[in-house]
Order: structure tokens, then C-alpha cells, then sequence
């Protein structure tokens, strides 16, 4: 219980105790209780329903999936005129798809709610390697069509070294 309430801290989590009802919920936890509740409806509206019990990450992708039709991030095709520019000068017929970032959140709220819901974190679809595969694959995807490389931040150097002395110093005179 420590390490999680350790995890919570950490990840800035702030969670609300259903019980008291003076305290409102943080726009996180509505976030997080909304997708839950839609990820829940789209299971049950699958056929056959899935119970919650055999949901696996391949529930989770075709989820994934099907929110692409309500998306508002042009991401054009490998055909396009406009493929790899990041400023179109005009519209094309490219699909309009969720945005990497809302899908990273999404997957995020939904990991932390499938287990304040009881699930087990070695049993959770969402932080399946699939997930983080796809995920990955989409990020790459949309870079691409929108022609701005993803490369890893780097660490910037510490204060004290080098060329940053004079920086780290000229805002005390």
C-alpha cells in the first residue's frame, strides 16, 4: 500500500474519497471516471458483450482504433502532396485521426483506473507491450506525415560545468 500511495505522489495523482461528498473531483479524476465509464460502454456494446473479467490488450487497440473516427488531427497519408509538411498551404482529403498525445493520456487514465477498479497491475490490458508498441508506431506515423522528427529530449547539462557557469551565475548581479 505504501509503494502505491509512494506511485501517487510521484505521478501526481490526487485521488478523491468517494465518500466525502465536500470534496470536488480534480478535472483528472472526471477525465479518468469518463473514459472508464466509455471504455465500459464500448466493451458491453461489442458482440458478444465482453466482460470487463476477459478484456485483453487487443480490446484495447480495437478501442484505440475506433476512437480514430472521432479525431481532429489531420494526418496525412503517404500519398499526399502534403505528406511531411508541417504547414499544409491548403486543405486535402486526409483522414482526421486522434492525436498521439490524447492517446497517450487516454491509455494513461485508463491504466490508473483498471486498477483503483481492482484490477491486478500484472493482469492490466493497458500497460500491455502491444499498447506500447502501438502507441510508439503512431507517434512515428504522425511525425512523419506531419514531417517533425520525435527524437529524445536530452538531458541538459548540469549548472555548474563548462560554458553554463556565466549563465548560471549573471542572474545574481
Amino acid at each position: 500500500m505504501s509503494s502505491e500511495r509512494g506511485k501517487d505522489v510521484a505521478e501526481g495523482s490526487s485521488r478523491v474519497n468517494p465518500g466525502d461528498p465536500q470534496q470536488t473531483p480534480s478535472r483528472y479524476e472526471s477525465q479518468k471516471r469518463r473514459d472508464w465509464n466509455t471504455f465500459g460502454q464500448y466493451l458491453k456494446n461489442q458482440r458478444p458483450p465482453v466482460p470487463l473479467s476477459q478484456c485483453n490488450c487487443n480490446h484495447v487497440l480495437d478501442f484505440l482504433r475506433y476512437l480514430d473516427q472521432f479525431g481532429k488531427t489531420k494526418v496525412h497519408l503517404q500519398g499526399c502532396m502534403f505528406y511531411g509538411h508541417p504547414d499544409p498551404p491548403a486543405p486535402c482529403t486526409c483522414p482526421l485521426r486522434q492525436a498521439w498525445g490524447s492517446l497517450d493520456a487516454l491509455i494513461g487514465r485508463l491504466r490508473a483506473a483498471y486498477e483503483e477498479n481492482g484490477g491486478s497491475p500484472e493482469t492490466n490490458p493497458f500497460a500491455s507491450g502491444a499498447i506500447r508498441v502501438f502507441l510508439r508506431e503512431v507517434r512515428e506515423c504522425q511525425a512523419k506525415a506531419r514531417g517533425i522528427p520525435y527524437k529524445k529530449k536530452k538531458k541538459k547539462p548540469s549548472q555548474g560545468k563548462g560554458n553554463h557557469e556565466s549563465s548560471s551565475t549573471s542572474h545574481l548581479s
